[in-house]
């Protein structure tokens, strides 16, 4: 199960951004109870996002309400992105190489841009020469000039000339076998569940809404260790796209009734709801479903 932390960028990535990007604290109660989370679980997470700058809380008299914050809308974006557009287009069989010397007072910086470059795409050909194969040079320079480390770092293009295949040169510097691995386990478990769903006609809302959270929460691990290489650099046995294209298929077959549920609980500040579509009386509708949950 997710943790309340999570629950909460998974909510405001698939359902709440799209709703104006705020919502009731009791909405986000009566939510949580569908996978059997306490209200204090709730708040104490929504307190400790709030602290650490993810979140911003607007009170209306006695009724909190939750928005996300500029550095959170960029990280949903990006994982939206990672999530449902791939990148596309043929290989121009170049790599892109950072080579970077970072002295020992700056190691919590050094280990900031580790985590940045594996979140690129990058992953480490050695002790400090990382390689990619992907032309990330803007996000690249952002990452750089962010952390202040221009001149501990310098980057190159070129073409693998070595002794091994660019195939070999991925699967020495990705542990592609386990993400492979990982792709296989997904598919395993949640094929069956597609096929039960399309069978099946007593599926409620509130059902959906909860799968389709899983889902989601399930196949966004992806894009914190897929690299999204190249067909070219892929091993012949790739489960990758089939594992998508399963996550797209049952997420579309879910989203209608998910969506449908969410906002019979959602509740917007007063002033969004007409623009939001949230219904007039949703604080009523949390209580009746806080009173049906499945």
């Amino acid at each position: 199960m997710a943790r309340p932390q999570s629950m909460m960028f998974t909510l405001f990535g698939d359902y709440i951004m799209h709703r104006g990007g705020e919502i009731w604290v009791g909405s986000l109660i009566t939510i949580a109870g569908q996978f059997g989370l306490s209200q204090q679980a709730v708040r104490s997470a929504l307190s400790r996002m709030t602290q650490k700058g993810w979140l911003n809380v607007r009170r209306m008299g006695n009724h909190p309400y939750y928005g996300a914050t500029g550095r959170t809308t960029h990280l949903l974006e990006e994982g939206k992105r990672r999530i449902f557009d791939r990148r596309s287009g043929p290989w121009d069989h170049r790599w892109r190489i950072l080579v970077y010397s970072i002295p020992e007072r700056m190691r919590d910086i050094r280990t900031t841009l580790r985590k940045q470059l594996a979140w690129l795409g990058y992953a480490p050909a050695s002790s400090g020469s990382w390689v990619c194969p992907h032309d990330v040079e803007d996000d690249l320079r952002g990452v750089v000039s962010s952390l202040g480390i221009g001149r501990h770092v310098e980057t190159f293009c070129a073409t693998h000339d070595g002794f091994t295949s660019d195939r070999e040169l991925a699967a020495r510097c990705w542990d592609l076998q386990s993400i492979n691995r990982r792709y296989g386990t997904f598919l395993a478990k949640y094929r069956p569940l597609y096929e039960s769903f399309l069978r099946r006609e007593d599926v409620t809302d509130s059902e959906c809404f909860v799968q389709r959270f899983l889902l989601i929460h399930e196949y966004r691990k992806f894009f914190f260790i897929d690299p999204e290489l190249p067909e070219e650099l892929l091993p012949s046995v790739w489960h990758g796209a089939e594992a998508r294209e399963l996550f797209q298929t049952f997420h579309l077959l879910l989203a209608e009734r998910a969506n449908r549920y969410f906002d019979s609980v959602f509740e917007a500040p007063p002033a969004r709801r007409d623009r939001t579509g949230a219904r007039p009386h949703a604080r009523e509708a949390v209580a009746a479903a806080a009173a049906h949950r499945v």
